[in-house]
């Protein structure tokens, strides 16, 4: 990666070592003690971060507010954000993705662990700027906004195609729902949270054999997980094999 891995964090041990075991996997590592510095940093138009990890706890901007400014700016808005923390409660887990953090981490942490999550969330983000997405049974065209499915197109609404090509993005990643209605809907909606799901719910119909692509994450949100050929519902298994039957028959 030629863009440098931008390392805030407060805790001048934590931060150095980091650094070091970075350059050691051959990155280039930026480092920022406040949130402040850190979004000064994030923004530059020389040599921008292609990889942020955000300790939550800052002094003066603190993480939260940081991510939040990072995720408005067109610069930083697509931008990894690993968050690390001491916080271990679910609710804070959920704030974080909440804001649209790619991955989170809390305090002691095993650093080999730290860098293959940031490989991960960097080969996520490379295969979400694609222009499309496929694979054994369905296909997606972002920009052309077209969707097929066992080779049958499939006629959606914008807020559904929006809300499907958040989800195939997202690389198998958990979307929580308050991502999903700040993706389609703005941070200005401010509806009945089951609206979401009235959506979700017509477009696994409007999908139909490729409906299960989209998983129920229970409590948090919602999960593209692809539709491959082991995928095929009960019913048309069977009708497979009752046409295999009557042809051989």
């Amino acid at each position: 990666m030629a863009k440098p891995v931008l390392v805030i964090e407060d805790d001048p041990d934590i931060a150095e070592s980091l650094r070091y075991n970075l350059e050691r996997d051959g990155l280039t590592a930026i480092i920022a003690d406040t949130g402040e510095k850190g979004l000064s940093l994030s923004l530059s138009g020389k040599n921008p971060p292609g990889l942020i990890i955000l300790d939550l706890m800052l002094p003066g901007m603190n993480g939260i507010e940081l991510c939040r400014r990072l995720r408005r700016e067109p610069l930083t808005r697509r931008t990894p954000i690993i968050m690390l923390t001491a916080e271990t409660s679910e609710a804070d887990r959920v704030a974080g993705l909440d804001l649209g953090a790619d991955d989170y981490i809390t305090k002691p942490f095993s650093v080999r662990a730290l860098l293959a999550r940031g490989r991960a969330v960097l080969r996520r983000a490379d295969e979400s700027s694609s222009a499309r997405y496929e694979d054994a049974r369905m296909s997606i065209d972002f920009e052309d906004m077209r969707v097929v499915c066992d080779g049958e197109g499939i006629k959606l609404t914008r807020k559904e195609f929006a809300l499907l090509a958040i989800l195939a993005k997202s690389g198998g990643r958990v979307a929580t729902r308050q991502y999903l209605l700040d993706g389609v809907w703005g941070h200005q909606y401010y509806g009945d949270l089951r609206t979401l799901d009235v959506h979700i719910r017509r477009l696994r119909q409007k999908l139909g054999n490729c409906g299960d692509a989209i998983e129920t994450v229970v409590g948090v949100g919602y999960r593209f997980a692809g539709c491959s050929e082991g995928n095929l519902k009960d019913s048309d298994l069977s009708s497979e094999q009752a046409l295999e039957t009557a042809t051989n028959g």
